[in-house]
């Protein structure tokens, strides 16, 4: 062979190598990134024409593909409507899948490599493929409950519910108002899926916001068993009959302000128990301890419950915060701080979480919504396990705190979580918000006391309510006590 030709064939065979490589990089290495990419249609229209797996809420699909008379052989379809749309998102053709929808894509489409057997066994007998189910946690009444309870409070109510089992941290209930309609982003007809998705956009009651986890607003008063519990944890406080500071208004030495309780009362004199301060929600009282305490321990004992942190899988969702960056606060600040409010932001999962820990002895369990994830033919993928997250009080602690929280509803400001024989724990907030708007209304509680199967997050962020009736105890409890009820059977 001359040298010409034997240069052209080395150099054919070079080509033909790196072909080879290339092809085998981009099947192998490069595969998922490219059809994880955005605006690859190939990939979309395939997932459209495939048989999505549901997502389960005790055994029935609140997410579901059924067959359809287009191009695209599926419809996905969510039979109850918003109840549960900040949960499930949309399988959107144009905007992509949102929420669960998207984190747990890969099980749903067949994709996931899991599912690879499953695969290959479908190629094989010339069957398209199917995707695997995803069971959440969701007790379905406990659901139907905080919705129905928003509901009751107007049609312009805004607000949300969260339910955790505090001993395994499930999420029991999760309910964000207003919501949307998620068959309308999963219609096949475009054109009417952009229509929606702008009118939802501009709506300005947010309804694609998932208020559960990503809306932070000032807890108020609910945040005061965070400042309880740094209060016990560090030594200020050793126990419920302690007498601790109130009276009508907490000043500062040499600083033209004082902050006062509300509606201008005393708490029950200038000196009450520890017990007292928590039954009437007091502001100076509560004030003072955070000043005691200290901004860096109060700082630390809201990390331990889960402030800065984004708990939940599966869901977008934005930290909860005792101050924003590094600031330094000044002793009024500081006080306010104590009682939820200045910087103090909190998702209602994170509040749950609070009440959630102190219900479980101390232990505050990582949340969870999925439960089981399965392939086409049932067997099982995935099971979630219970994780603990952090230990933010000692067991004989939170003790002292529940008994605290029960009394506040058995003679406090939580009576409106009453159950008939059953031991309830609670804790009321109204936070004050910017002057033309009116104040939130959160509630925090747990039952049974002695054997905790619920915890509960309420927060009416707005309603039809007359601005002087707005309170925790009125809006939110009796939401609150309906939920517990509902996980309990009563």
């Amino acid at each position: 062979m001359n040298r010409p030709i034997r240069n052209i064939a080395i150099a054919c065979l070079v080509l033909f190598a790196a072909l080879l490589l290339n092809i085998n990089y981009v099947q192998f290495v490069e595969a998922d990134s490219l059809n994880d990419r955005s605006g690859n249609r190939r990939v979309i229209d395939e997932e459209f024409s495939r048989d999505r797996g549901a997502i389960l809420v005790d055994g029935e699909p609140i997410a579901e593909s059924v067959k359809s008379k287009d191009e695209y052989k599926f419809q996905r379809r969510y039979p109850d409507g918003g109840l549960y749309a900040p949960l499930t998102g949309s399988f959107s053709y144009i905007y992509g899948p949102s929420a669960l929808e998207n984190s747990q894509n890969g099980v749903l489409s067949g994709s996931d490599n899991r599912l690879f057997v499953n695969r290959v066994v479908d190629l094989v007998s010339n069957k398209q493929p199917k995707g695997g189910s995803v069971e959440l946690t969701i007790d379905p009444l406990a659901q139907k409950a905080a919705a129905e309870g928003l509901q009751r409070l107007g049609k312009d109510t805004k607000g949300a519910v969260v339910a955790l089992d505090p001993q395994s941290g499930a999420v029991l209930a999760m309910v964000s108002q207003p919501s949307y309609n998620p068959n309308r982003l999963a219609s096949h007809d475009f054109d009417a899926v952009v229509d929606a998705y702008e009118a939802y956009n501009k709506d300005e009651d947010r309804p694609l916001l998932n208020r559960t986890t990503q809306q932070t607003l000032p807890p108020g008063s609910t945040f005061k068993l965070v400042t309880a519990a740094a209060a016990l944890e560090n030594g200020v406080v050793d126990d419920i009959d302690d007498r601790i500071k109130a009276g009508s208004r907490l000043t500062f030495p040499g600083i033209d302000y004082s902050l006062p309780n509300e509606n201008g009362g005393n708490c029950g004199g200038d000196r009450i128990t520890f017990e007292q301060a928590v039954n009437v929600s007091c502001n100076v009282s509560f004030g003072a301890l955070a000043g005691r305490i200290g901004q860096d321990k109060l700082d630390a004992q809201a990390a331990k419950f889960g402030f800065g942190t984004d708990p939940l899988d599966g869901l977008a969702g934005d930290p909860s915060r005792f101050t924003v960056g590094e600031n330094k606060l000044e002793a009024p600040q500081l006080a306010q701080s104590g009682i939820g409010q200045f910087e103090v932001a909190a998702t209602p999962l994170q509040m749950a979480m609070v009440s959630a820990g102190i219900a479980n002895d101390g232990d505050v369990m990582k949340p969870y919504i999925v439960k089981t994830v399965r392939s086409p033919n049932l067997r099982v993928l995935d099971r979630a396990q219970p994780e603990r997250l952090s230990q933010a009080m000692s067991g004989s602690n939170s003790e002292k705190l529940r008994d605290m929280m029960v009394s506040t509803v058995t003679r406090g400001t939580a009576t409106s979580a009453q159950i008939p024989g059953v031991d309830v724990g609670a804790k009321t907030g109204t936070a004050q918000s910017t002057p033309d708007r009116p104040p939130y209304a959160w509630f925090v509680s747990f039952a049974p006391a002695n054997d905790p199967k619920v915890a509960v997050a309420v927060l009416v962020e707005s309603s039809d309510t007359a601005r002087d009736e707005i309170a925790g105890g009125r809006l939110a409890g009796p939401i609150a006590r309906s939920v517990m009820e509902a996980v309990l059977g009563k």
